[in-house]
């Protein structure tokens, strides 16, 4: 996050002390996350994962690598993976990629596998079938606690946020992640911003 970010969210969380409440937005693309069980197999043994650019979550980032996710349907060539790497295998997808793999589409948080979808994995060096643990990822906040203090959020809390503009549009059932490890913003996928022309670092209104 670069200082003019810092500043902007500080901002931020001066006006919500005098309940103006502001979140930026995030689209988030398709991606993946990769055990370091499965990075071996795609990638080669020993490999580990190169980041390209720091995300806007600390201690995330966006990596070098891409692979192809294949369903029984079709393909998706050049999905982004992001780090570090996790304890499970994670595909994250729209509902308009599920149409293209031929996956039943399963809205969750992440982390949340259990009954989920699975779908193959093609990397240089390997595949890797998976029998879940593919989502369309819930749309939820990240806080911090600081943040959390300053706009009266706990984690688990559901919010409302709105979107002015052509498109205006009141976003519902929003997810609150508050902690250590979060940092202010909002969460979407490219379907949910395309449908209501959200673009990245926009600001929405907690209604």
């Amino acid at each position: 996050m670069d200082i003019l970010q810092v500043i902007q969210k500080e901002a931020l969380c001066i006006l919500a002390a005098q309940n103006i409440k502001f979140i930026p937005a995030a689209v988030s693309g398709r991606h993946l996350h990769l055990s370091l069980e499965h990075i071996e197999i795609l990638f080669g043994k020993g490999y580990r994962l190169t980041e390209l650019k720091p995300l806007s979550q600390p201690g995330q980032f966006a990596c070098g690598e891409t692979l192809e996710i294949r369903g029984e349907k079709g393909a998706i060539k050049n999905v982004r993976v992001l780090g570090p790497a996790r304890f499970r295998t994670q595909a994250e997808i729209s509902m308009t990629d599920s149409f293209t793999l031929g996956v039943k589409p399963v809205v969750r948080l992440s982390g949340d596998l259990y009954g989920t979808p699975g779908t193959t994995l093609v990397g240089p060096c390997g595949q890797v079938k998976l029998e879940s643990g593919v989502i369309v990822a819930l749309r939820h906040v990240h806080i911090s606690d600081v943040q959390g203090e300053a706009y009266g959020l706990k984690d688990g809390d559901i919010i409302c946020l709105k979107k002015d503009g052509t498109r205006q549009t009141v976003l519902e059932n929003i997810l609150v992640r508050r902690g250590e490890g979060h940092e202010l913003e909002l969460h979407v996928d490219m379907d949910e911003a395309n449908a209501a022309m959200i673009a990245n670092g926009d600001y929405l209104e907690i209604v």
